[in-house]
């Protein structure tokens, strides 16, 4: 079976300022994230690349022409309502917002952050799997080096992580890319295509922004804009000749036809 990419993108308004100690005001959040999101989804355009937009429903209210866009091309998934806060509520009311506003079934959901959410109200919910887990070790952030590196199926619905490579579960995320050679990007992501068959790989649309004039940590920010652009592309250029791009949804309906509709 040919080796799949899921590409995808957490749509949402630019507040990673606020986790630093820098207010962020409310056309700001938006004014960014949309910056970014147009130069990202022209790189889509001119790579022939389909992808994910886990969007929330603030962000989509508020740029329904880039809605419009996003679902022309791209899978439309829940990110909850807004990024900053959340209650369990939110993932039937973020699911029903954007079907209404798009037109189009969401059949996946992404919480913010990563932060736990119970699977069992995730199906409750109305979606068919979920992308919201990252099983790596960030120190801070993600004590997760044990939970499953790979696609599941469990209970009814399928678990997609972001991709892990093999042993040391080296992180297929912005800030590893950011960060890293893409040499050692690119050899890592051999490696695990080889190994799994798959990569789930995901950005943000703020990154491709220029962010110069926020006071973010070098780690936040040592690459973005028309920067973070090209080296994205030099990066999906490549992928491209080694994998087929998929949407999260097509790849999990996959996961549950092997499983049968049951959990192996």
């Amino acid at each position: 079976m040919a080796k799949k990419v899921l590409l995808s993108l957490d749509v949402e308004e630019f507040d990673i300022p606020a986790e630093y100690g820098q207010e962020v005001d409310g056309e700001s959040k938006l004014r960014v994230t949309s910056e970014g999101l147009v130069r990202v989804l022209d790189l889509f355009d001119r790579l022939d690349i389909t992808a994910t937009c886990y969007t929330t429903v603030y962000f989509a209210q508020n740029r329904p022409a880039l809605m419009e866009r996003i679902i022309s091309r791209h899978e439309l998934a829940s990110h909850g309502w807004y990024h900053s806060k959340f209650s369990p509520g939110d993932l039937l009311r973020s699911r029903c917002d954007l079907e209404k506003l798009s037109g189009k079934k969401v059949s996946g959901f992404r919480r913010s952050r990563f932060e736990a959410v119970d699977p069992a109200e995730v199906l409750a919910a109305g979606y068919t799997y979920n992308s919201s887990e990252n099983p790596i070790w960030l120190p801070g952030r993600y004590m997760n080096f044990f939970k499953p590196r790979l696609p599941y199926y469990s209970n009814g619905l399928v678990n997609l992580p972001i991709s892990a490579s093999p042993v040391i579960r080296y992180p297929f995320f912005w800030l590893s890319f950011k960060n890293s050679p893409l040499w050692l990007f690119r050899l890592m992501s051999s490696w695990s295509l080889e190994s799994d068959g798959y990569l789930n790989i995901f950005f943000h649309p703020w990154e491709f922004a220029d962010l110069s004039i926020w006071r973010l940590p070098a780690l936040v920010k040592s690459v973005h804009g028309e920067k973070m652009l090209l080296k994205l592309e030099t990066y999906l250029a490549w992928l491209k000749e080694q994998a087929e791009f998929t949407t999260s949804a097509a790849f999990a309906e996959e996961i549950r036809k092997k499983a049968g509709g049951h959990e192996p």
